[in-house]
């Protein structure tokens, strides 16, 4: 498979460097205007570091677009003449829709939005699919790829958005609990890198916990409440306080935020 990605910035290297760790191509390009980013590659088989998108598009079948929503235009714009119909075309950038795509490049080509988040860089993405009538006959081709990556899942485009602040935003946000939870370890008298530990190994345990029981996460909160004990009294004191509810509010505000890039 002849994949290229254009843009490596974080989003764009995170990807490369999945498909790299999986061996997930024949061959790769990597394009970007500013080559240094991507400096890491240079001595990888198959991998091709360039500053020229046209030569990206003309040498791969899978082409994926990693850029932000005010650059991605003006680079569609730049390759479309090259854009064969047997190319799949995959876009990351965020509010940027496949009726925008398909305006540029027309609809007669494979088209499909990728929402993936960082930890693809270690095979561990949360990554939503969504793509135009031409496109859905290229999916099964684009779940084969980012599986290798993560976990795949096909939505309709318009819950693209809100996937983008579950799944892509949503590691910030999980990270940001783990810091707070590294600080209470401090607080409570362990050392930096002993609290970091403990929260970052709690916190994939729980992850893991629910993945594999399939139990809602209230089943394995009752697991470990016990009457009148520390860890009731410490949940109940986060939801005085405010836990869910600011967690609620600070995806709402994303939700909304995305929704004002989508419309500028």
């Amino acid at each position: 498979m002849k994949i290229a990605i254009i843009g490596t910035g974080n989003l764009g290297s995170s990807i490369a460097k999945g498909l790299i760790k999986n061996k997930s191509f024949t061959s790769l390009y990597l394009s970007d205007k500013n080559t240094s980013q991507v400096n890491e590659f240079v001595d990888e088989a198959y991998v091709t570091i360039t500053n020229s998108n046209t030569t990206a598009v003309e040498q791969s079948d899978v082409v994926i677009f990693a850029l932000q929503p005010r650059h991605i235009e003006g680079v569609l714009q730049d390759v479309k003449s090259l854009i064969r119909e047997d190319h799949v075309i995959m876009s990351v950038a965020a509010g940027f829709s496949i009726s925008k795509i398909e305006s540029i490049i027309g609809d007669d080509k494979h088209i499909i939005r990728v929402m993936p988040n960082t930890a693809i860089s270690i095979g561990k993405s949360m990554t939503c699919l969504s793509a135009n009538a031409v496109g859905q006959l290229k999916l099964e081709l684009a779940k084969s790829i980012f599986n290798q990556l993560g976990t795949t899942m096909v939505i309709p485009e318009e819950q693209i958005q809100a996937a983008t602040v579950i799944c892509a935003s949503g590691i910030a946000f999980w990270m940001r609990l783990v810091r707070a939870t590294t600080q209470g370890a401090i607080q409570l008298g362990f050392e930096a890198e002993e609290a970091h530990q403990l929260a970052l190994q709690t916190c994939y345990g729980a992850a893991s916990l629910l993945k594999e029981s399939g139990r809602h996460p209230e089943a394995e909160i009752d697991r470990v409440t016990t009457p009148s004990g520390c860890t009731i009294e410490g949940l109940n004191e986060m939801e005085h306080q405010g836990l869910s509810s600011a967690l609620i509010q600070g995806i709402t505000a994303s939700f909304e935020k995305i929704n004002q890039i989508k419309k500028s």
